[in-house]
């Protein structure tokens, strides 16, 4: 029996869940009510699927050590032969399924199943899953490429729609055509019908099936995926690849659905598959608030809550009690450096506040107060001119960049663990309780030796208090060009 290989599809802007979401950490990667991603459970309902012969991951390079956190965090679940194709840029779906069916072509054979997945998306009945699964592969062998549809549950705007033809067995039939995003009475007609489902942006095909296609109906997509693909064929053995950013700028930014599938549908090539499995993308507050139990009052929520004539309110509160008297149907959401406060009927208007954000240059619309490095976090604990403040953490063997500041001193002092600092030509061991200085202009690095993680508190002075002020020198996770 030929492989299934999943392809887990890994990016985001993160707009429509801000503040719990960011950029820098979108939402494949916030954890959900029950203090898990979506990410990580993609991951496991794809490996734990049978048949599985490897697990392909497509994302960026700042979202990389990222995603293989979230991996290590499935304990024995973790994926042991997982590969990653690193975009240096988001050109849509098309070019990253195009690539990834080059390398699972070159890694797993023509005939091998790819099971295309958003690392976003919801689905809790795993044995309605697998069985959906198992029948779109096999219409993926006999040469179809599949979508999988999902029975609507209401006339939704922000989902396309797949129309389903005559009937292939097994809940499946042929695909008539795509729909996008509808107007409300559009998506009414759709389901009065009763021949439409969602599209849910899964597919099933065999690499040379996807392949073939591009070449047919998106030739500029192809072109541009075969000249990223072909410097990095000789290392498709290799557990991450990174594409080359000057030859990726060529490739069509456009969906899979745009560019193949609907071309494809109408030749009669696509197959739909209407899975019997719940199905959420999640993609807005009132999703997120319907993952938790309500109340006798429609209220739902996490964290420490007060209600007090209360009624369909949803609070997340993350390091304080959040208290709420005399309202109704609004979406609280707490964090530490920014605070949602919305009424349920203008949720799809949350991305205007990042764009608000983004606008001004303020950094909440990227980063929480604690952001994620490969080695690592740091967390912002106070700033103000001249002057920041942070809590870092160091996993163990971590290793920040020799790197050096024109603009600003640091004090380190160390809470736990013990650093290992490079400071100019110096390499020193710092226990708990100790600190040192380093000045402007000196060469300095952080390392953590130990088997626990290393805690420092980081005093910064300057006249230039940002990121931007890094010059690095070396770099264990490939951050330094060349």
């Amino acid at each position: 029996m030929t492989h299934l290989v999943p392809v887990i599809l890994s990016g985001g802007a993160g707009t429509r869940l801000w503040p719990l979401s960011r950029e820098a950490a979108p939402k494949p990667f916030m954890p959900l009510p029950d203090g898990e991603t979506l990410l990580g459970k993609t991951a496991l309902r794809a490996t734990q699927l049978a048949g599985v012969g490897g697990l392909v991951t497509v994302t960026n390079r700042d979202y990389y050590f990222h995603t293989k956190d979230v991996y290590a965090g499935l304990g024995e679940h973790e994926p042991r032969d997982a590969v990653y194709l690193l975009e240096p840029f988001g050109r849509n779906t098309a070019p990253a399924v195009a690539l990834a069916a080059h390398l699972v072509r070159a890694r797993h054979g023509d005939e091998a199943v790819m099971l295309v997945l958003a690392a976003d998306h919801l689905i809790r009945d795993q044995a309605s899953f697998a069985r959906a699964v198992a029948r779109a592969a096999a219409l993926a062998r006999e040469g179809l490429l599949v979508t999988f549809g999902i029975t609507p549950t209401h006339p939704e705007t922000g989902f396309g729609y797949v129309e389903c033809g005559e009937s292939l067995g097994e809940r499946a039939f042929r695909a008539m055509g795509f729909v996008e995003k509808p107007a409300l009475a559009r998506a009414s007609e759709l389901i009065a019908a009763g021949t439409h489902v969602w599209n849910s942006g899964m597919f099933a095909f065999t690499p040379d099936a996807l392949l073939a296609a591009c070449e047919r109906f998106a030739p500029a997509v192809a072109q541009a995926v075969r000249a990223s693909w072909q410097p990095l064929s000789s290392r498709a053995d290799e557990s991450m690849l990174e594409i080359d950013a000057a030859t990726f700028a060529s490739a069509p930014d456009v969906s899979i659905d745009y560019a193949i599938m609907e071309h494809a549908a109408a030749q009669g090539q696509v197959a739909v598959v209407r899975g019997e499995f719940d199905w959420s993308d999640v993609g807005s507050w009132q999703a997120v608030s319907e993952l938790t139990p309500a109340d006798a009052d429609g209220n739902h929520g996490r964290g420490e809550r007060v209600a007090i004539a209360t009624r369909g309110t949803f609070v997340h509160a993350q390091d304080r009690v959040v208290a709420t008297i005399g309202v109704e149907n609004l979406v609280i959401v707490d964090t530490p450096d920014a605070v949602l406060v919305a009424h349920r009927d203008h949720l799809q208007r949350v991305k205007e506040v990042v764009g608000e954000l983004k606008a001004r240059g303020h950094e909440a619309y990227k980063l929480h107060r604690t952001v994620a490095r490969p080695w690592g976090t740091y967390t912002i604990l106070e700033e103000g001119p001249g002057f920041k403040i942070k809590r870092i953490e160091v996993k163990p063997g971590g290793q920040l960049s020799l790197q050096l500041h024109h603009h600003r001193s640091e004090h380190w002092v160390v809470l736990r663990g013990a650093a290992r600092v490079t400071k100019g030509e110096r390499v020193f061991d710092l226990p708990a309780g100790e600190s040192t200085f380093i000045p402007i202009e000196t060469r300095h690095r952080l390392e953590n030796p130990g088997h626990d993680v290393l805690a420092i508190i980081e005093v910064a002075c300057g006249d230039l208090i940002s990121e931007d002020d890094i010059v690095r020198f070396e770099d264990r996770y490939g951050r330094v060009a060349g």
